[in-house]
């Protein structure tokens, strides 16, 4: 799926499906959906869709949307991360998506070293 576009500002239902790369080249998954905080209007993580195979028995994993970086050589997002760090990362099935409260926000961000944003 391509994500280009003119200006800096993409539509949500063009990210979903992008793949995200580690800096390594590795490829960790694609982004399965964006959350965004309803009283700021600034979105929070991206669900990156990994494991499985065909789409059967992925896993999504939350990362901080402010860790993910868009590059136009790739058509995709990199974030500095090793495929390895996801295996203890804080993760949900698609039929088991978590409340996204502050508490679950901050286990998340915690998670990868990033601060909770304030509002």
């Amino acid at each position: 799926m391509s994500t280009s576009t003119i200006g800096s500002t993409i539509s949500s239902s063009k990210v979903e499906g992008t793949a995200v790369y580690n800096l390594q080249g590795d490829k960790l998954g694609s982004i399965d959906d964006l959350v965004i905080d309803k009283r700021s209007g600034q979105v929070r993580y991206a669900a990156l869709e990994f494991g499985g195979f065909l789409g059967m028995g992925t896993d999504r994993y939350p990362l901080p949307w402010d860790q993910l970086r868009y590059d136009t050589e790739k058509d995709g997002y990199l974030i500095n991360l090793d495929k390895s760090v996801l295996e203890g990362a804080p993760r949900y099935t698609e039929d088991d998506e978590p409340d996204y409260d502050d508490d679950y926000g901050r286990k998340v961000y915690n998670y990868y070293g990033s601060t909770w944003p304030s509002i």
